[in-house]
């Protein structure tokens, strides 16, 4: 297969392996439950819950095809190769990354996916209010997003050893992330050709 092929296929059938994939995490935690502190299994919890928000978010491209409309005014920001990037092996890989680094290293580490899942809700919250509209994934951000980050500060930030230090680089990476997705959205705005009437 091709790579063009290959990235038209995920184009297609990523959303729906979001969900096949979050049924089956979600469907290991009552072992993960039984075997691991509650802190590692909230930590755990934003891969599939952040699959459910990109099911929300993004099924019939809806979340792209918002932002461009209604966003930047008609012109193509953010496109179908960005979306991938962006939530196959960024997203998907901050939250796996979080659980090893918390499990194998220090608890602390896994604490960039809670701020992480916390300043995506609060820009879907921000784009409710400057919009006065819904826009794709605000629900799972309100209902999901906000409850599941909180709890895992608060589950995790108890833990001994765990300390503003440990909040600092999580917040600091969440931060970063969002700001490098955003210049690359700036990026391709500017080289985007004016919207037509």
């Amino acid at each position: 297969m091709s790579i063009s092929a290959t990235r038209d296929w995920l184009a297609t059938h990523w959303v729906t392996g979001a969900g096949f994939m979050a049924a089956v995490q979600l469907a290991l935690l009552p072992l993960l439950a039984a075997t691991l502190p509650a802190a590692f299994v909230l930590i755990f919890l934003h891969g599939p819950v952040y699959m459910i928000h990109q099911v929300e978010e993004h099924a019939g491209d809806r979340f792209r095809a918002f932002a461009n409309a209604r966003v930047f005014g008609g012109r193509e920001a953010l496109t179908t190769d960005a979306v991938l990037v962006i939530n196959l092996p960024v997203v998907w890989g901050l939250n796996l990354g979080a659980f090893y680094a918390a499990f194998a290293l220090a608890p602390g580490l896994g604490l960039v996916a809670p701020y992480a899942m916390l300043v995506n809700a609060l820009t879907h919250i921000g784009a409710r209010v400057k919009l006065g509209r819904y826009n794709p994934g605000l629900v799972s951000a309100v209902v999901l997003f906000l409850p599941l980050s909180i709890a895992t500060l608060v589950v995790v930030g108890r833990l001994p050893g765990v300390g503003l230090g440990d909040h600092a680089l999580g917040l600091g990476g969440a931060v970063l992330l969002h700001l490098m997705i955003m210049a690359t959205v700036a990026r391709r705005l500017r080289a985007a050709p004016p919207a037509t009437a």
